[in-house]
């Protein structure tokens, strides 16, 4: 019942939380990409439309996840942020 009264069930907070590994996955690869481009200095601008699709696409699943509550937000935020460890872990053993 308290499940009902929050507005969101457990099953939509976990399916959030798995788009957000989803779109974290593809943001910190996006990051990646951005950042190659601008080390190799000539493609400044290239690297400036990455930087806002990446920003862009973030910010509308994040707009997409609140409009189902405060649950399935907090959900895709933690698996935004999972998505984060693996990617920085990634390129700590590469490095």
């Amino acid at each position: 019942m308290s499940a009902q009264i929050a507005g969101s069930s457990p099953w939509l907070t976990l399916l959030f939380s798995v788009m957000g590994v989803a779109l974290g996955s593809v943001y910190f690869a996006a990051l990646r990409h951005g950042v190659k481009l601008y080390v190799t200095g000539g493609a400044l601008l290239k690297g400036l439309y990455w930087m806002l699709a990446r920003l862009a696409g973030a910010a509308v699943f994040f707009a997409f996840a609140v409009r189902f509550g405060a649950w399935p937000l907090l959900g895709a935020f933690i698996g935004f942020l999972a998505a984060r460890q693996i990617a920085v872990r990634g390129v700590r053993r590469r490095a």
